[in-house]
């Protein structure tokens, strides 16, 4: 329990961040990464594209974005006739931060034609500088029906994650190819969940499966050890946190013991998804400081006041929604 919690009941001040919330009109979004007690209190957790795709859904007034910046943009992206709200503005990310709208123009006059592809985990301003977006779960997906529709010799710039994108490269067998570029980018925390860190803890518990998200620091060293046969392929799942969700839900009841390879926010909704199975973290380090920044008595100040409102301009957002409309079309 944080500080700021330690005066207050966790439970009435989530009886007053709802009643706020009705009283404003207001749709509560959390994401996977966010504080428990936040989660619970939210009308929807998830991913966040999943968590825009309801703001764009919900006939609320009002939508409270419980996650980092580039998300509540998103959001207003697909939402223009509402009113985004983040508890905390100062919430951002280092991945988002990693590639600038300046840096991507420079990249693409290097590269002249070329398909340009960036996570969504990016600001609307460089959305608006791009050609298709794509999250962890459908990177491969979207860079195959680039191939298959501009020709498999398309030049690709993929950013920001590099450790995603070497996922994707590897995947297809782009690496090499002088055709697919990976921007040097990373999100710190997961950047920080190394093969250390996998060995020691699949020392320990024998056997348990494995779900590693694309953007950990040991994702491509994994999937080396797989290719190589000293990792069992059959225990590890590469998955986003939303297969991990659908993981979790296909496994309930079944017991037993699952290493997990992403911020440690996510323990949360899987064990809440699979009670009788035990999460543990590849690394219990691996937590995000600006996800942690929202807290209950920020998303209570946020309601009651309506502050902290993300609008992203007009013409920005018309160019920023379509390469995650083309995403979105593709599956």
């Amino acid at each position: 329990m944080s500080q700021l919690l330690s005066l207050e009941s966790i439970p009435d001040l989530q009886a007053e961040v709802r009643a706020l919330a009705a009283e404003r009109d207001a749709v509560i979004l959390a994401h996977n990464y966010q504080l428990p007690e936040i989660q619970d209190v939210a009308d929807y957790v998830g991913d966040s594209l999943g968590l825009s795709r309801q703001a764009a859904k919900t006939s609320a007034c009002v939508v409270a974005f419980c996650g980092v910046h580039f998300m509540a943009e998103t959001a207003s992206v697909l939402s223009p006739d509402k009113r985004v709200l983040i508890p905390d503005l100062d919430a951002g990310c280092s991945l988002a931060d990693s590639i600038t709208p300046e840096q991507l123009r420079a990249w693409q006059a290097e590269h002249p034609g070329a398909v340009t592809v960036m996570y969504v985990n990016t600001s609307a301003d460089v959305k608006a500088l791009t050609d298709y977006c794509v999250t962890s779960s459908n990177a491969v997906a979207v860079v195959e029906h680039i191939r298959a529709e501009h020709g498999e010799d398309t030049e690709i710039l993929f950013g920001p994650d590099m450790f995603l994108g070497s996922y994707v490269a590897k995947t297809l067998g782009l690496v090499g190819t002088g055709r697919f570029h990976v921007w040097d980018g990373e999100c710190h925390v997961h950047a920080g969940i190394r093969p250390d860190d996998i060995a020691g803890v699949r020392e320990a518990h024998p056997g348990a499966d494995f779900l590693i998200h694309p953007e950990c620091g040991c994702s491509t060293s994994v999937m080396e050890y797989v290719a190589a046969g000293d990792v069992e392929a059959e225990g590890v799942h590469m998955l986003s946190t939303g297969g991990m969700l659908d993981y979790a839900a296909s496994h309930k009841g079944q017991g037993g013991t699952v290493i997990m390879a992403t911020e440690t926010g996510m323990l949360h909704p899987l064990r809440l998804a699979a009670p009788d199975v035990e999460f543990i973290a590849a690394n219990e380090q691996a937590s995000c400081r600006f996800m942690k920044m929202i807290t209950l008595p920020k998303l209570r100040d946020c309601l009651r006041d309506e502050t902290g409102e993300v609008r992203v301009p007009p013409a920005v957002a018309e160019r920023a929604r379509v390469p995650i409309e083309r995403m979105v079309a593709i599956g």
